[in-house]
């Protein structure tokens, strides 16, 4: 068989011939014309590849000669419009001006992504994903836990995600598709592109965001004069709607902490820490903060712009860029295209996460078909989407802060055990225990951290359904209350823990 350029992937794992050196692979090659593979050869060494990318158990920790030398990572995902429709809220919900919406947004940013950075350097470094990580700290039953809870945000957001790209879509046909259409269009081209695995992945995701922000600085640029037109808030902004927004904000952000390392996994484990914390905050920080200003910005201009808020009253976030882009005719809706197709680099990566959560729920899920997973998860979401949809922004709403709560509570929880109990070394996780629930920590004191920060979350939440008496004076400090006692809470316990069961 003639030579095959190198390749450096999850595959070399189980099927390390098919990507030898090309030195070694030249030394067995016959002279030609001599005992050439037959077509039939090739064939079956592709199904082979595909076999292992839908069969094999993602959830192991892969091998270092798995992991490629990375010389940059992408985590641009929030480079889409979905995170225009996160800073709109500002404005159309919680009655801010441009100027204090902006504020919250770049602070609560830069506070909350930072959860995200810490946990991505553990993925190089240990070739765990971050629910095999959790274990470390939950133990292996109880992981379950977090698992479960990480599985609806990512569904949820995925969902949220769908929504966006089913209205833009509809806007761009004037209605001729629907919504809920669109919204099976971007799930099932997400379901396919997720098949290709991690290697695809970061590639395709390294690359998305250079068509998502083209489209966006264009919509930006047609749409510049309306952006002046700015609404005026008469009243100065209260503290608890500041605080509120802000919790939407950082929602946005630290639930990424929760699959941050399975981002990471496959870099090489002698990349800096430093580096890839680098990347990975800047890569989520930069686009949100700019995105979602330009959201508030959208949102505050909407009054001044009847065109602009027939559209969002219609097609919600995508009503509003079709809107922005009527004047440039065609070449307009098709930027609006292309900024739809930009979300499927945050769909996918996601889909890729779930499929990993469902294989370190149980041992018996590790041997399902990740495909499985996937297709499941879709059937789940394309329902919840069109539901959504109906009432997006009061969806989203109520959805982000739902999820703010857990996730600020599980990343104190991990960051307190690594940055305090094992002061950053990561050479303190036994990898070899990984599945091992007798030789892993029992989990007591996570859970029990958790429960103790959900018990002062309850008085600080505001939402529709449900307003706390803390939070009737400050707002929604729901998540910061959880994140702060969950990791004051964990430090004690788990020491104790550590102390009672040696491990």
């Amino acid at each position: 068989m003639p030579s095959l350029p190198v390749l450096i992937s999850p595959y070399s794992v189980r099927y390390p011939e098919a990507f030898a050196s090309r030195s070694s692979r030249r030394k067995r090659d016959p002279p030609l014309g001599v005992g050439r593979a037959e077509p039939a050869a090739f064939l079956e060494h592709i199904h082979r590849l595909v076999l292992h990318q839908l069969q094999h158990p993602w959830v192991r920790r892969p091998r270092p000669c798995a992991r490629s030398r990375t010389r940059k990572a992408s985590l641009t995902d929030a480079a889409s419009p979905d995170s225009i429709a996160f800073g709109m809220l500002g404005p159309l919900v919680y009655r801010l001006s441009l100027r204090d919406s902006t504020l919250v947004i770049v602070f609560f940013n830069l506070l909350a992504t930072t959860a995200a950075g810490i946990l991505a350097t553990i993925g190089p470094k240990t070739g765990m994903r971050q629910m095999i990580h959790a274990r470390y700290s939950f133990g292996r039953r109880l992981a379950s836990i977090p698992v479960l809870f990480n599985l609806a945000t990512l569904a949820g957001f995925n969902a949220v995600i769908c929504v966006v790209g089913g209205q833009c879509l509809s806007a761009v046909s004037s209605g001729t598709v629907t919504p809920d259409v669109g919204i099976v269009v971007i799930s099932v081209l997400s379901l396919v592109v997720s098949f290709a695995g991690f290697q695809v992945l970061h590639v395709f995701e390294t690359l998305s965001f250079i068509p998502a922000l083209i489209s966006i600085v264009i919509a930006a640029g047609v749409g510049g004069s309306g952006l002046q037109r700015q609404s005026h808030v008469a009243t100065p902004a209260a503290a608890a709607d500041l605080l509120t927004f802000g919790m939407v904000v950082a929602g946005y952000q630290i639930p990424w902490g929760a699959i941050a390392s399975d981002l990471t996994t496959y870099f090489d484990p002698k990349v800096s820490s430093w580096r890839v914390f680098l990347y990975t905050y800047t890569g989520l920080l930069i686009p949100a903060v700019l995105l979602m200003s330009l959201g508030a910005a959208v949102a505050g201009a909407l009054p001044g712009n009847p065109s602009w808020e027939q559209g969002n009253d219609a097609y919600g976030v995508g009503g509003v860029l079709a809107a922005m882009l009527s004047s440039a005719g065609g070449f307009g809706k098709f930027v609006v295209v292309l900024q739809t197709l930009s979300l499927l680099g945050n769909t996918c990566g996601s889909f890729y996460a779930i499929t990993l959560n469902f294989q370190a729920l149980a041992p018996i899920l590790g041997r399902v078909p990740r495909c499985a997973f996937a297709v499941a998860i879709t059937a789940a979401i394309i329902p919840v989407a069109m539901y959504a949809s109906r009432n997006f922004l009061a969806s989203l709403s109520n959805f982000i802060a739902m999820i703010s709560y857990w996730s600020a509570a599980y990343v104190g929880i991990v960051m307190a055990d690594h940055v305090v109990i094992r002061r950053c070394r990561f050479d303190s996780y036994d990898a070899a225990v990984w599945d091992q629930g007798g030789r892993l920590p029992l989990g007591v004191a996570a859970i029990s951290s958790g429960v103790i920060a959900f018990g002062l979350v309850v008085p600080c939440v505001k939402e529709e359904w449900y307003v706390g008496p803390v939070a009737q004076k400050t707002g929604d400090v729901g998540f910061e209350v959880a994140f702060v006692l969950s990791t004051l809470a964990y430090v004690p316990l788990r020491l104790l823990e550590r102390r009672l069961t040696r491990r």
